[in-house]
């Protein structure tokens, strides 16, 4: 087939151009250079800013493709302009949204694509639900080839899972397991979640690639497992060979309390337990199965950091606001007990 992927080099495409790579599809991708230095033989670069719509339609004259997918569209003019440049010119449009999208707090914890859209607490949730309402209208108008796919927390080599962390990503928070400092850990950690490794959902979303029954259609891609955050953060500690030390704060007191946006992230998503049916996905991809597990996939990501010091980006800005709360709980906690 003939693939183009606009992106192609996150968190969760990296693994599909790989895995497409490895199969010899003629894949390209548009993009800006972002780790094209890591791509794998084969795969070819236009090299071009998709937000600068005239050049990229310079870009694409002429091309036509199998299937196109959007992994970096956030608002529904961006959806507009895909449509646009490649109305006539894919037999399929792929579009990455987000689980997230799923009505909060949910009614009930299982998960299917029949769930409602409607999450008040988060802006990146409600912006995805409008790309997808723009694409799926012109799929009932004119018949322009979507298939929307919602990821959950999906995950790969370079950062672990987490709850709570800074701007600059995940090492702060392992440096502070590492440290033997307490770890903020969301509610009391007992809430399930779901954890994808980039290359289980790899195998998934190939399996949708020119498959005519996907066309029409939202499908999310996660594992089957459900682990709590307790045992998200008690698997981080066993891969650094140290005790966890967790220090439990309301999702509530975090979003309030931070200038980061913990109300999305937290309240609107990762507070909630969620298990995700993923009976959709295994019929249009008989066999799919997804195999790392929470705990081997974090052993896995947790070494890989360890090794690269260029992962290790340093966030005293999120660490001294991690103890300057800390403290100031415990100094409430004693002020109550002592009336």
């Amino acid at each position: 087939m003939k693939i183009l992927f606009i992106g192609g080099t996150g968190t969760i495409s990296m693994a599909i151009t790989r895995l497409l790579a490895s199969r010899g599809e003629e894949l390209y991708l548009l993009n800006r250079g972002s780790r094209n230095t890591e791509l794998p033989e084969g795969v070819k670069v236009i090299s071009c800013d998709i937000n600068d719509e005239a050049a990229a339609a310079k870009a694409l004259e002429g091309m036509s493709f199998d299937s196109v997918c959007d992994f970096i569209g956030f608002v529904p003019s961006q959806l507009e302009r895909d449509y646009r440049l490649f109305k006539g010119k894919t037999k399929q449009f792929m579009y990455i949204s987000s689980a997230s999208a799923y009505l909060k707090p949910p009614k009930g914890y299982v998960i299917t694509e029949e769930t409602p859209l409607e999450n008040p607490y988060w802006e990146y949730s409600r912006n995805k639900k409008a790309c997808e309402e723009f694409l799926f209208s012109k799929y009932r108008q004119e018949g322009f080839p979507v298939t929307v796919i919602r990821p959950s927390h999906t995950y790969d080599e370079r950062s672990v899972p987490l709850g709570v962390h800074g701007s600059k990503g995940s090492w702060q928070m392992v440096k502070r397991i590492m440290d033997g400092k307490p770890v903020i850990i969301h509610g009391d950690g007992s809430s399930l979640w779901t954890i994808t490794h980039n290359s289980d959902f790899a195998k998934g979303f190939v399996g949708l690639i020119g498959n005519p029954g996907a066309v029409g259609q939202a499908i999310h891609i996660t594992t089957d497992e459900s682990v709590s955050w307790n045992e998200i953060y008690r698997a981080i500690a066993d891969a650094l060979g140290v005790e966890l030390k967790p220090y439990y704060v309301p999702s509530s007191m975090l979003a309030e309390l931070s200038d980061q946006d913990f109300t999305g992230s937290l309240i609107g998503d990762k507070t909630n337990s969620v298990v995700f049916d993923n009976s959709k996905l295994k019929s249009l991809v008989p066999g799919f199965k997804a195999e790392i597990s929470a705990e081997e996939g974090i052993k896995k990501t947790v070494r890989n950091i360890l090794a690269h010091p260029e992962l290790q980006q340093e966030d005293p800005e999120f660490d001294a606001w991690c103890d300057k709360l800390i403290e100031k709980l415990e100094q409430f906690k004693e002020d109550f007990k002592n009336g």
